[in-house]
């Protein structure tokens, strides 16, 4: 008796899980990798041999890790430049962070990794994105250098412009 009861229970829990229903969006990251799949194969990758736009973003890089002397300007709806000031370096956008800005909460094996936002050193949640940018501007009086807050779209140059 305790055997047909053990095998209906495990024939009831096996049941239970049967196969799991593909939603849409599996479907359709199912029919997209295999159309990705078939256009590699009929056209084939990029032939990249001079790797020059990663050898120009590692200059890039390293040119904006020095503290150079620049000039920051913003543009008008004319398309002409204006001097902010002479400035240090290429600016940081706004919304540039010092710190990771999430933390991993938890992880599952099914539904990933989740993560929620986490505060600044300063105890503050900077925006996910900004228009503005910080210029470190040389102080024509004292001649030292400030950071600047700048909101209108900001072009830094490691020359004058016209």
């Amino acid at each position: 008796m305790k055997i047909v009861i053990a095998a209906v229970i495990s024939a009831l829990v096996l049941s239970a899980c049967g196969p799991e229903q593909q939603t849409a969006d599996d479907v359709a990251a199912q029919k997209q990798e295999q159309l990705s799949a078939e256009g590699n194969s009929q056209v084939g990758m990029p032939a990249i041999h001079n790797f020059a736009r990663k050898r120009e973003l590692k200059m890039i890089q390293e040119l904006a890790d020095k503290e150079m002397p620049t000039f920051a300007y913003t543009q008008d709806m004319n398309g002409h430049y204006h001097k902010i000031c002479d400035s240090l370096g290429y600016g940081i956008p706004a919304a540039t962070e010092y710190t990771n800005p999430q933390y991993i909460a938890y992880t599952q094996s099914q539904t990933g990794v989740m993560t929620l936002p986490q505060a600044d050193p300063d105890g503050l949640f900077s925006p996910a994105s900004s228009d503005a940018t910080w210029v470190m501007c040389l102080d024509p009086q004292t001649k030292q250098m400030a950071p600047v807050y700048v909101e209108p779209r900001v072009t830094v140059s490691p020359f004058p412009l016209q």
